[in-house]
């Protein structure tokens, strides 16, 4: 039997690694966490091991959500797909499949983001990173084809959450129960958006948190296959945050929902196991791996003690990854397919359960077929080449990773009680507090950059003189496939029944002035008789107030 390393022998290792070091050791991760150069037994905090770790599946699940996980499912390859008219992402998305992509994501025009219909913004600003989704018809003309009864279709669908109602719409035409449907409202945390992409102006703060209850109310009812809540971390972390910052504000926005639905009289073991979380994955692969396990422990736990939640199945940390664009670079583009491969890695050793890989040439435009191609055949090669399924958390055990895991979950929590001497995440937003930590954070790590002590390859060191024109970008729209959806636009709004739309804008506006009843429920309904998109978001603008800017102090 081998022997443990005595205090002895590590006095010695001191010593002798002294010799060649000058300086202090200890160097910082991101998230501030001091990283020594070898860790030992003597790192382990030496906590029970069903305490602080325990079995995959079981509580407090920091070695991962599922007994088996990718021993016995992998996880779901969803490429955020969006570009141009529904005709084309159709197609791309039909590529897609073909290509081993196990579910789909829409992503919408930045017009539909801001709660505009094609019509009312310059038209050359359309299509240009995401796909223009307007009404019903634009969305049954997107999933033509596309099995939506068999196949997850997470949409990236901020409050008032309209692509899920004209999916729903579709549903009903083809004769698919809702019962049937499955994939997540993506984006539909309104924090991370107030905070971190700056959209004041689509609803005020407070009526978004009006309208995303009723939508979790909902949906948990009429769609219970559908996860109506996806906590954003990722805006959080690309605005500037550290990893254990992006993780607390996400647990916090957390909280902050699941509060509001117990306010409003759910049961937590009813929306509980439909809360999903949506977080970056940066290229600082250890600090990842320890913030996912970390946040996964802390859930648990939030779920079980301050929730009071009884069933296991509400205490899990359901969450998807896409790799960090922040950390591309349009310098040496190719290097990234490198970084989008430790990120996804990062990823994967840290338990998720559905990952998106960057394109190479996202830094340049909407990814390319043959950037796509490569994004998709890295989780392919991960999974199939490098066994990285194999072992259920690889890293389990490991002196560094169990401690730096602990290391990120103290400064977590500690992030986590600051936000509620502030009174929850609400406040804190209005207040600007997490947005002055994000600024702070985003400053200090530029600096670092800029003085060489954070190396980015190609960009403050080994850098190479090259022509940018060498890599092919996606040039898109065409001005006049635009301009033919535009004229579409204004059949589709002559065609309809007028009084019907009338009708249902007339209830939405109604129910959003009555707080015993459902916003959603209207949102459904005037999709269902080809209200558009904008009108929609317009009649909320107008009943629950105009966005503005927040202060931050």
């Amino acid at each position: 039997m081998s022997k443990q390393p005595t205090l002895n022998g590590h006095a010695q290792w001191e010593a002798e690694f002294a010799q060649g070091v000058v300086g202090d050791a200890t160097t910082y991760n991101r998230s501030g966490i001091g990283i020594k150069p070898l860790y030992t037994p003597q790192d382990h905090n030496g906590a029970p091991y069903e305490e602080s770790l325990g079995y995959p599946g079981q509580y407090p699940y920091t070695r991962g959500i599922y007994s088996t996980m990718y021993r016995g499912r992998s996880w779901s390859q969803r490429q955020l797909v969006g570009l141009g008219v529904p005709e084309d992402y159709n197609l791309r998305v039909k590529e897609m499949l073909d290509l081993g992509a196990s579910a789909l994501s829409l992503i919408p025009c930045n017009s539909v983001f801001r709660g505009y219909d094609a019509d009312d913004v310059p038209s050359e600003l359309l299509g240009t990173c995401g796909t223009v989704i307007n009404h019903v018809e634009d969305m049954r003309v997107a999933l033509d084809g596309v099995p939506i009864g068999d196949l997850s279709t997470a949409m990236n669908d901020p409050s008032p959450f309209t692509l899920l109602a004209f999916e729903l719409a579709v549903a009903k035409r083809r004769g698919v129960p809702w019962t049937k449907i499955t994939g997540t409202s993506n984006q539909s945390d309104c924090i991370s958006h107030f905070v971190a992409n700056h959209m004041f102006f689509r609803l005020a703060l407070q009526g978004a948190r009006r309208v995303i209850v009723d939508h979790i109310s909902f949906v948990n009812k009429h769609v219970p296959g559908w996860n109506p809540l996806s906590i954003v971390g990722q805006h959080m972390q690309q605005a500037g945050a550290t990893p254990a910052e992006a993780m607390a504000f996400t647990l916090c926005s957390g909280i902050q929902y699941a509060e509001d639905c117990i306010a409003a009289g759910m049961d937590p073991d009813q929306f509980l196991p439909r809360f999903t979380f949506f977080f970056d994955v940066s290229v600082s692969f250890f600090e990842e791996v320890a913030k996912f396990r970390a946040g996964r422990r802390i859930w648990a736990k939030l779920c079980r003690e301050r929730f009071g939640a009884k069933d296991p199945r509400s205490w899990r940390f359901k969450f998807h990854g896409q790799t960090s664009g922040v950390d591309l670079t349009r310098q040496q583009p190719l290097n990234n397919v490198a970084r989008v491969t430790t990120q996804a890695m990062a990823g994967i050793f840290g338990g998720l359960q559905s990952l998106h890989t960057d394109g190479y040439d996202e830094v340049f435009s909407t990814p390319t077929a043959e950037a796509a191609r490569i994004a998709v055949a890295t989780q392919n090669i991960l999974r199939e080449e490098a066994h990285l399924t194999d072992v259920i958390d690889p890293l389990g055990g490991s002196y560094y990773v169990e401690s730096l895991t602990n290391d990120m979950e103290a400064k977590i929590n500690a992030i986590i009680s600051m936000i509620d001497e502030a009174g929850g995440m609400y406040q804190a937003v209005e207040k600007g507090i997490v947005q002055r930590m994000i600024g702070e954070s985003a400053l200090a790590f530029q600096k670092k950059v800029d003085a060489g002590e954070q190396t980015i390859v190609g960009v403050n060191a080994y850098q190479v003189e090259e022509d940018p024109a060498t890599y092919p970008s996606l040039e898109y729209p065409d001005a006049a496939r635009m301009q033919s959806y535009l004229g579409r636009l204004a059949d589709f709004k002559k065609s309809r029944s007028s009084s019907d739309v009338d009708k249902a804008i007339s209830a939405l506006a109604k129910s959003a002035n009555t707080p015993k009843s459902n916003v959603f429920e209207h949102v459904v309904a005037a999709a269902e008789v080809g209200a558009t998109h904008g009108e929609i978001c317009g009649t909320l603008r107008k009943e629950l107030g105009f966005g503005q800017p927040l202060t931050v102090v």
